[in-house]
């Protein structure tokens, strides 16, 4: 599908960085289009993934970009990994966390600096009759959106066309939406969740300076 819908919000995401963001973890970088987002805005990025294929073309992606600065790309699952605590001051989860147990939120919790925000993308299964509702009213903008975009892909060279092949793996969420947002009231107190166009959500947890 040439329209992705994590790339479509990525503005909207980078509001949410805080002023003199240091450092940044993205977790779930995939091919690391959002990590290197970041990283043009001269933050020092880490950024994880579980899929080798995915960080190998994350790192090839990024050489041939160029740039002053790149993304630290790791392979490596995030319940596996040791945070450092208070570290950083902005971490992105786009369409990842629910890959995992959703309670690896606290983890990133404990790794925001004073200030810090963690943004997180999420997909959630239709479950309810509003889930459906904003389900159908999708279906027709995501087709006009598919559209425009493959009729701006029809116009690119060969070469970048064989660009970015490689995708991270893709598993169907089960968390409903009614359910994230109780554990997410335990777990990141004071976060705010707002649905989304195109099957996603917005988490934004804020940090006390």
């Amino acid at each position: 599908m040439p329209f992705d819908h994590n790339d479509h919000y990525h503005r909207l995401l980078l509001r949410h960085v805080p002023r003199n963001c240091g450092a940044a973890l993205d977790v779930g970088c995939g091919t690391g289009r959002f990590a290197r987002r970041l990283a043009g805005l001269g933050i020092e990025v880490d950024a994880i993934d579980p899929s080798a294929d995915a960080v190998a073309e994350a790192h090839a992606l990024s050489e041939s970009a160029g740039g002053a600065r790149s993304p630290r790309f790791r392979q490596a699952d995030v319940t596996d990994v040791e945070l450092a605590k208070g570290h950083y001051d902005f971490i992105s989860c786009l369409a990842s966390i629910h890959h995992m147990s959703f309670d690896v939120v606290a983890a990133l919790r404990d790794a925001l600096a004073p200030g810090g925000v963690l943004v997180i993308l999420g997909c959630y299964p239709e479950k309810s009759r509003l889930d459906w509702a904003w389900s159908l009213a999708a279906v027709p903008v995501n087709a006009v959106a598919r559209l425009a975009v493959a009729a701006v892909d029809m116009n690119r060279s060969a070469a970048s066309a064989g660009r970015g092949r490689v995708r991270a793996p893709v598993t169907p969420p089960t968390m409903p939406l009614h359910d994230i947002r109780r554990e997410a009231a335990v777990l990141l107190p004071g976060c705010s969740i707002r649905r989304l166009l195109f099957w996603r959500y917005l988490l934004v947890f804020r940090t006390s300076a």
